[in-house]
C-alpha cells in the first residue's frame, strides 16, 4: 500500500479527486480545502494499492499536476484496512511485483549524484580492497564489496535505457567513469606511499594469492555471476522486498578489481593490471546488460499479468494478519 499526498492549485483539485475516485485501486481519499501554502491551493491525500500506482501517477502528470503542484509518494509499512484489502484485490497484479517507475527513475538520480560521500564511499572501498589483495584476506575483498556504492550507479544505466532518460545515463556513466578513477587513483598514491615506507612489496601483488586471485582472472563464471547478481539487485530496488541486495555486493568483483588495478599501476605488474581492467569491465557490462533486460521484461509483461490477487487470496481478509 502507498499513499499520496498530492499539493495542487485549487483548479485542478477537481480533476485530481475524479482521478482517484475513478479507480478501484484507491481505497481512501481525503481532500482539505485551502490547506497548500505553495503552491496555493488544496492537499489531495489517498491510499493506493502499489499495484496500481504507476497508472494513476501518469494520469497526474498528464493532468500537469507535476509541474504546477507536488505528488508525494511513500510506502505504508502498516495498516489495518478492509477497504485496503479489497483494492488491492481489485487491481491487476501482485504487490511485490509492481514496479512504481516514479520511484525507481527518482532513486536513479539520487544513486548517481557525483558528490563528496559517493566518491568517499569509492575511494574507501578501494582502499580496503588494496588492503585485502596485499594481505590475501577474502574477508577484507567481501568487506569491500558490501562497502562499494557502484551497483547503484550500474542499475541506473538500465533504468535510462528502459525509460528512455539520456540525461540520467549520462549521469550514470559519469559517476562510474569518474568515480572508479578517482578511488584507483587514490589507492595507486597510497600504495606508492606503502612501497616507499616498506609496508608493501612486489611480491605481494605478483606472488601467490590462493585467496584473492579471482579478482584478476576473469571467466566466463565472471560474467554469469554479474548477470545474476544485476538480475537480483535490480529486482530488489524495484519490489517490495529489498532482503537481497547485501547478496549482490558481495557478488560482483568490480571494487575488488578496481583496487587491483591500482596495486599494479603503483607496482608496474601490469599484468595485473590487464586482468583486473577485464574483470571491472566485464563485470561492469554484465551487471549492465543484466539490469536492463530485468527492467525491460518488467516493464514489457509483468505489468501487464493480469492475476488478479482476489484469486490468490480468496476471503474477505478478517482471519489474515495484516
Amino acid at each position: 500500500m502507498l499513499r499520496l499526498h498530492v499539493s495542487t492549485p485549487a483548479d485542478l483539485t477537481e480533476a485530481i479527486v475524479d482521478v482517484l475516485q475513478g479507480t478501484e485501486a484507491v481505497s481512501s481519499l481525503a481532500l482539505i480545502r485551502g490547506a497548500s501554502v505553495l503552491p496555493a491551493g488544496d492537499l489531495v491525500v489517498a491510499d493506493v494499492a502499489r499495484e496500481g500506482a504507476n497508472d494513476i501517477v501518469n494520469r497526474l502528470r498528464d493532468l500537469g499536476v507535476h509541474q504546477r503542484g507536488t505528488v508525494h509518494i511513500e510506502p505504508v509499512t502498516t495498516w489495518l484496512s478492509r477497504a485496503g484489502l479489497t483494492a488491492e484485490q481489485a487491481t491487476p497484479g501482485s504487490s511485490a511485483d509492481a514496479v512504481v517507475w516514479a520511484q525507481v527513475v527518482q532513486h536513479s538520480y539520487e544513486d548517481v549524484e557525483f558528490n563528496w560521500t559517493y566518491v568517499s564511499f569509492m575511494v574507501l572501498a578501494t582502499f580496503i580492497a588494496g588492503i585485502a589483495i596485499v594481505l590475501d584476506s577474502q574477508i577484507l575483498v567481501i568487506g569491500a564489496m558490501v562497502l562499494g556504492p557502484e551497483f547503484g550507479a550500474v542499475a541506473a544505466l538500465g533504468v535510462a535505457l528502459v525509460r528512455r532518460r539520456g540525461l540520467l545515463l549520462g549521469l550514470a556513466a559519469r559517476a562510474l567513469a569518474f568515480g572508479f578513477g578517482i578511488a584507483i587513483a587514490a589507492t595507486c598514491a597510497a600504495a606508492l606511499v606503502g612501497r616507499a615506507l616498506g609496508w608493501v612489496a612486489l611480491t605481494d601483488v605478483e606472488g601467490p594469492r590462493p585467496g584473492t586471485a579471482f579478482i584478476y582472472t576473469p571467466d566466463k563464471w565472471s560474467f554469469i555471476v554479474a548477470v545474476l547478481a544485476a538480475a537480483a539487485g535490480v529486482l530488489s530496488l524495484t519490489s517490495a522486498r529489498v532482503g537481497g541486495l547485501s547478496g549482490v555486493f558481495i557478488s560482483v568483483t568490480t571494487i575488488p578489481a578496481a583496487g587491483n588495478v591500482a596495486l599494479g599501476l603503483a607496482f608496474g605488474a601490469w599484468k595485473e593490471v590487464w586482468g583486473s581492467s577485464l574483470q571491472l569491465v566485464v563485470n561492469i557490462l554484465g551487471m549492465a546488460l543484466a539490469g536492463w533486460l530485468t527492467l525491460a521484461l518488467q516493464q514489457a509483461v509483468w505489468s501487464r499479468v493480469p492475476a488478479r490477487r482476489s484469486r490468490l487470496l480468496p476471503g474477505t481478509g478478517d482471519d489474515r494478519p495484516r
